[in-house]
């Protein structure tokens, strides 16, 4: 039964989600709970679930069965009012390549309903954030593919959301760039901004997250603090060795 007496950041129960044709559930009975303001990791192999997951919180699909709930929300009952106080960073870049960043965000930020009158202090701040206001008159198309993520990431936190959804935002970029990133995702945490972040990065993980839950086969295998988790498994000195340890060394293409 889901908790009734407090109220964590999102918590799922029996969930599960089976796509049409599948062989297997992409989850299958998935149970989590994340607690208010938590940078949350969510780890696990290709086909593991992770993305599925991400969909279903943000009320981008619907669960074949079990019980979803966000901000005290359910995702399906509820699902305007889950959207309107979350982000989302997707693992594709969503931003229309021939506008400028400038465009994009007032584009978005019209879109989420922020008011005309705070629209472009705020496109400024966002813009400020992710080191790209030098170059805000630039198309998308001209950016390179750290800018980009970085651009991907403004737009998400335009609207203040309580939580930010995260799904592998710095996959495939330049060191500066990750390194930018994962600073200003802590610096939006500690602001009182929830997030929740997958990624391929066990390293990122190990230095930004304050709980982790690896998932395998659309179940949750581990879920803790990576200190805890790596002090309590034999043999494993860091993250990406439990991580080995839970999911097995092979091959997920």
């Amino acid at each position: 039964m889901m908790h009734a007496a407090d109220n964590p950041l999102l918590e799922t129960e029996g969930l599960t989600k089976v796509y049409s044709g599948a062989t297997r559930p992409a989850l299958d009975g998935l149970d989590l709970r994340v607690e208010t303001g938590s940078i949350f990791g969510l780890l696990g192999p290709n086909g593991a679930g992770k993305t599925t997951l991400i969909s279903l919180l943000c009320t981008l699909l619907r669960p074949t069965s079990g019980q979803v709930r966000v901000l005290g929300r359910d995702v399906v009952k509820q699902a305007n009012e889950v959207r309107r106080r979350i982000g989302l960073v997707p693992q594709d870049i969503a931003l229309y390549p021939s506008l400028t960043a400038r465009e994009n965000l007032r584009y978005f930020a019209r879109a989420l309903r922020i008011p005309r009158s705070r629209i472009e202090a705020r496109v400024r701040e966002c813009l400020d954030l992710v080191g790209l206001l030098d170059c805000d008159n630039q198309r998308i198309s001209t950016y390179s593919g750290g800018m980009k993520r970085r651009a991907n990431l403004a737009v998400g936190i335009l609207h203040e959301p309580e939580i930010l959804f995260l799904d592998e935002p710095t996959v495939g970029i330049d060191a500066q760039s990750r390194n930018l990133i994962l600073e200003r995702l802590a610096e939006l945490n500690q602001s009182g901004m929830s997030l929740l972040y997958t990624t391929h990065y066990m390293e990122e993980a190990q230095q930004l997250c304050d709980e982790i839950a690896v998932i395998d086969a659309g179940r949750v295998i581990a879920q803790g603090s990576p200190t805890g988790l790596i002090k309590g498994a034999a043999d494993c000195e860091n993250l990406e060795d439990l991580f080995l340890s839970l999911t097995g060394k092979q091959l997920r293409d």
